[in-house]
């Protein structure tokens, strides 16, 4: 992976993983106040859902180099060691229902309740949330927006480093053994064709961190809540990532770090993720909602369920898949051998 120069950081402030944008503390009203508004424009939800989307990427490949660095890999040739990279070709992965099975907000609270940190009615509220939208597949905004405002109340002047790390220890009594044998296969297929492997999440960022952490993947990108001398504030950065800011967040870090999105794969279980799907060349839908379903049968995407035996006996590793991962790997060899 390139390495982002110092000028590139820029106007960051220390941080629990790295450095954060400095600009963005200033608070979100003020930043749209000074963005022009047109009836033409973007809506204040596309606001928000863009400014989502670059906290993410931004957050995400912080906190990659961070542990780069802590493993004293940045700026060393392992290249003896690595199995040659494609540089260009990625695979961003959802997480809930798709490579955890169930919300894994709702698994990581289940640890944090246990833990007392919050009272086990707000647990079962989270959770009923979580019910509803499984089951109409539509995201309710007054759930969304009591859900927000109560995780933030929660963590707002707690430390970062004190909720990942919490998030470990939840992560190794709850959510190992819900991680679906099949996405896990997909990703770790990605891996082998030396492809960078992104997690791309509602889950906070520092939360979703640790499962990519645990599942030996590239990074995760999640939601960003603002933070201040390693302290959250209880302001989110733009807005929780879903949707567009799902999508957003994916293009910005292509960009970063040099992607042909055409070559990338991308993976959801929801209809709510179409516009992170509709940009990568190679689409697949695991465990999909009826409306992803549907999508995906009128666009020729691959679907893939893993949630009964019956079904998974038949799936394996779908075969263009296979076939895109192997090619990039060959490519990537052939220009390694040049090099030498």
């Amino acid at each position: 992976m390139p390495e982002r120069s110092r000028v590139a950081r820029a106007g960051f402030v220390a941080g629990r993983f790295g450095e954060f944008p400095a600009r963005w503390q200033a608070g979100l009203q003020e930043q749209f106040a000074r963005i022009p508004r047109s009836p033409f424009g973007p809506s204040e939800e596309e606001l928000r859902a863009n400014v989502a989307g670059e906290a993410s990427a931004n957050a995400a490949l912080t906190i990659h180099d961070a542990e780069l660095a802590e493993l004293g890999e940045l700026g060393t040739d392992h290249s003896d060691n690595e199995a040659p990279r494609d540089l260009t070709a990625a695979a961003f992965f959802d997480v809930d229902n798709t490579l955890v099975q169930g919300a894994s907000i709702v698994h990581f609270a289940r640890g944090l309740a246990a833990r007392k940190y919050f009272k086990t009615s707000d647990l079962v509220d989270v959770a009923w949330k979580q019910v509803k939208f499984r089951v109409t597949g539509k995201e309710n905004t007054s759930d969304m927006n009591s859900g927000r405002e109560k995780a933030l109340s929660f963590i707002a002047g707690r430390e970062t480093a004190e909720l990942a790390a919490l998030g470990e220890e939840i992560y190794d009594e709850i959510i190992a053994d819900k991680i679906w044998p099949g996405t896990r296969a997909l990703a770790q297929m990605h891996l082998d064709a030396g492809q960078q492997v992104w997690l791309v999440t509602a889950t906070p960022v520092e939360l979703a961190n640790v499962i990519a952490k645990r599942l030996g993947l590239t990074g995760a990108l999640g939601t960003v809540a603002e933070s201040v001398d390693g302290k959250f504030t209880g302001r989110l950065v733009g807005d929780i990532l879903h949707g567009l800011g799902k999508a957003h967040a994916v293009r910005t870090l292509a960009i970063r770090e040099g992607l042909n999105l055409k070559r990338c794969t991308a993976y959801s279980d929801s209809h709510n993720d179409v516009p992170m799907l509709s940009l990568v060349g190679t689409a697949v839908a695991i465990n999909p909602d009826s409306d992803l379903r549907e999508v995906a049968k009128n666009r020729g995407w691959e679907i893939r369920d893993f949630r009964t035996g019956r079904k998974a006996a038949k799936i394996g590793v779908p075969t263009a898949l296979a076939l895109g991962a192997a090619g990039g790997a060959v490519a990537a060899a052939v220009a390694r051998h040049r090099e030498h």
